[in-house]
């Protein structure tokens, strides 16, 4: 994919002009602030929570939960929070779910940060489009229902998998405020196999019954030898975690302004899972954030490379995202934490770069409930690609083959050549309470629908970065 450069530039400049308030505008409205309101520093324990209510017609309808507590302890460094706990507990009518605990906290041992975290994660259709983007052919008929000349199932592209993770980190001063030592250790319990049909079909009416596909692509990379016969059920993993992190940003789940950059190691030995190779990654991420007008207006970009340094990675351990504590380890590369409006898991390699730009702007602040709030409006460019290849040996995939009685060439589903910049754009609506609890509205498109897919909603929590 070539990006035309001028292109580009004025497709961010038609992102970003409609979010910039008048100089007059911002003027009267800052006036009217000064004049009316005060915000004021909370104490003790506060929380906020959002039903989790999302539909999707095979996994099922989603219900559940989400809650954070926070401790401002005596209020003197609000928002700066004593301890965080977070919930969540989601279900679907059709047996996938989400219980997480999170826990962070710079107050439980004096002088170090502790962030914990347990969580478990049934997934019976997780997004699976093979391996280092492009290269790796996605094809939206295949799975359009309307088009019977080339629907194969709504599930060809998913597989399922039960994912158990705990997690311990602790972090320290070097430089006071500034530069921290941070390590410790996360524990992967992942079980992968093909979507069970049966179950996902049993409360379905025979007219909207998913075909069998023979376990889809997922099934066709193992049954070409893509994927090796050891790791097709997945496997568990013991990562052990250290590195750096510069920090001086001004309020740590909502900047104005500050750098964050990180360096992390991750490595897991072979003893300390049920395989005898060990691997090892770096993550290196640099986020910064520009005040352009004071409390109302300010620019934010992340850049991060993450790649292997050594041994073998198993292919359900690749797309994972490793961040500094006290965030945590995100699914894939697309989707509502990375790459807005492309498909989640997209873009899958050893190696792989990412980029998001966001302008963000405050233009609501008030008091609800007692409670300090504020609603912002954003804009984003986000873009990443593979520039680390998992090793795909395309001359184990046959010439031709048949799913379903129609007949497929090898080139329907793998092109030649390096992966290029997947791009995603849009804008987001976030509810913020006492600078801390962020309820996020996004939506993004892609640049190429028909390679990434067309779009994304999302609703979650906090800024993305």
């Amino acid at each position: 994919m070539k990006v035309n450069i001028d292109q580009l530039f004025l497709l961010i400049v038609f992102i970003l002009i409609p979010v910039f308030p008048s100089a007059a505008q911002t003027e009267e409205k800052q006036q009217k602030k000064e004049k009316t309101e005060e915000q004021s520093a909370k104490t003790g324990w506060t929380f906020g929570g959002v039903p989790v209510v999302a539909y999707d017609r095979d996994v099922g309808f989603r219900y559940g939960v989400i809650v954070n507590l926070y401790d401002f302890g005596d209020g003197l460094r609000y928002p700066k929070y004593d301890h965080s706990i977070f919930l969540q507990y989601s279900r679907t009518t059709k047996g996938s779910s989400v219980s997480q605990f999170t826990y962070d906290s710079d107050r439980l041992i004096p002088g170090i940060r502790t962030a914990a975290e347990i969580i478990y994660e049934t997934e019976q259709g997780l997004d699976f489009y093979g391996f280092n983007g492009y290269q790796a052919k996605y094809n939206q008929s295949f799975e359009n229902d309307e088009d019977p000349e080339t629907y194969l199932s709504r599930m060809f592209y998913r597989q399922d998998r039960k994912l158990l993770r705990f997690r311990a980190e602790f972090a320290g001063d070097i430089i006071k405020e500034r530069l921290n030592w941070f390590a410790g250790a996360e524990y992967f319990n992942n079980k992968v196999d093909t979507v069970n049909l049966d179950k996902l079909n049993s409360r379905k009416d025979e007219g909207d019954a998913l075909p069998s596909v023979d376990g889809g692509l997922y099934q066709k990379y193992i049954d070409w030898g893509l994927i090796p016969a050891s790791e097709k059920y997945g496997g568990s993993h013991t990562l052990l975690k250290g590195g750096l992190v510069f920090d001086t940003r001004d309020n740590e789940p909502n900047p104005m302004r500050g750098i964050w950059t990180d360096a992390i190691m991750v490595i897991a030995p072979g003893f300390l899972g049920n395989r005898d190779m060990s691997y090892g990654k770096l993550a290196i991420t640099h986020r910064q954030y520009f005040t352009l007008i004071e409390r109302d207006l300010n620019f934010a970009y992340r850049l991060s490379y993450q790649g292997r340094l050594f041994g073998d990675i198993p292919f359900y351990m690749l797309p994972f995202i490793f961040n500094s504590p006290p965030n945590y380890t995100r699914d894939g590369l697309g989707g509502g934490k990375t790459m807005r409006g492309v498909l989640r898991n997209r873009v899958v390699g050893e190696g792989y770069f990412y980029g998001n730009m966001e302008l963000r702007w405050k233009f609501v602040h008030t008091r609800f409930l007692g409670q300090n709030f504020h609603i912002a409006l954003s804009t984003f460019l986000d873009a990443g690609m593979v520039v680390g290849e998992y090793n795909v040996d395309l001359t184990k995939v046959p010439e031709t083959f048949y799913i379903n009685d129609k007949q497929f060439s090898r080139s329907d589903f793998f092109n030649e050549g390096n992966d290029n910049l997947h791009f995603g754009a849009g804008g987001g609506i976030h509810f913020v309470l006492n600078e801390n609890f962020i309820v996020a509205v996004d939506y993004g498109l892609t640049f190429r629908p028909e390679d990434d897919g067309r779009s994304g909603l999302y609703i979650g929590l906090n800024w993305l970065y």
